[in-house]
């Protein structure tokens, strides 16, 4: 099944212990670049969130969110420094002395808000359990992400097919018109003599059809026009048996294709397949613009 590395999923899963929502969205990127983003407290979780996320999409710039909000309140753990304190205090009066006629004195409240006297802090927790909650909302928002993808891929591929349908009937068109271009020259090639010698000279024919032989020769497309549809070709073979990552391989046969359009219209030497040229060399890069969006 053909894939973009464009899409987005979501995924919800909760227990008696928390709710999690992971969110999963891609562009195209040549390499696997994933980014996870979630609470401190559950980093540990990062490389296993990673690989499940590769398993389904091995290319493209991944993000994942991932937002777990706690609805048991036995997770919390409120916790009191004393030490800490007993030190603001200290300061504190300190201070007030510096200072000299100052009204007021630290109280209670005042040494209570200081940072890190009271903190919430949660309690050490199952990391086997939280992975798996973790990999269960994962898991859901990667299998709405890949559906997404899917339509994406399928909505490619048949563009793809539609520029690639144009090249190989430019790519005929060419091969017909390509045996008169031999003639052609023969022809231009007499009436340039003509024109120098003048109409009554005799023109060797000997030299003519050696003139017309090396012409043609160099002009020669064939091996090329082969090839080009043999590219065509394979390029509907992986589209229609994508069976795992297609966009690497389709961008090496669209350089191919490119440089074999290239080649036609430097050896052709002839304005009707010059013009033809340009329609095989924007469809090629159509289809280039759009692989770079294939997983």
């Amino acid at each position: 099944m053909v894939k973009s590395m464009t899409g987005f999923g979501r995924g919800e899963y909760s227990d008696e212990k928390r709710s999690i929502v992971c969110e999963i969205k891609s562009v195209n990127h040549r390499y696997s670049d994933i980014t996870v983003k979630m609470p401190r407290r559950y980093q540990f979780a990062e490389e296993a969130i990673k690989a499940l996320v590769k398993k389904v999409a091995p290319r493209g710039k991944i993000d994942v969110g991932i937002q777990v909000t706690n609805v048991d309140a036995d997770e919390t753990n409120l916790t009191l420094n004393t030490e800490l304190a007993k030190l603001y205090k200290e300061k504190l009066s300190e201070l007030k002395a510096s200072l000299g006629d100052i009204p007021g004195e630290p109280d209670f409240r005042m040494i209570a808000l200081m940072p890190e006297v009271l903190k919430a802090a949660p309690e050490v927790e199952d990391e086997e359990a939280i992975l798996k909650a973790l990999s269960a909302a994962t898991s859901k928002a990667l299998e709405n992400f890949d559906k997404m993808r899917a339509v994406e891929g399928a909505k490619l591929a048949e563009d793809l097919l539609k520029h690639n349908d144009v090249i190989m009937k430019t790519r005929d068109e060419i091969e017909v018109y390509a045996p008169q271009v031999k003639v052609l020259y023969m022809q231009k090639l007499k009436d340039r003599i003509a024109d120098l010698l003048g109409k009554e000279a005799q023109i060797p024919e000997e030299r003519i059809l050696t003139e017309a032989a090396v012409f043609a020769d160099k002009s020669d497309i064939t091996e090329e026009l082969v090839r080009l549809k043999s590219h065509c070709l394979q390029l509907i073979s992986i589209l229609s048996n994508a069976n795992e990552s297609i966009g690497k391989k389709l961008d090496f046969l669209v350089q191919e294709m490119n440089r074999e359009s290239n080649t036609i219209g430097s050896k052709a030497n002839d304005i009707n397949i010059t013009n033809n040229v340009l329609i095989l060399k924007a469809e090629v890069e159509k289809i280039r613009e759009q692989v770079q969006n294939l997983e």
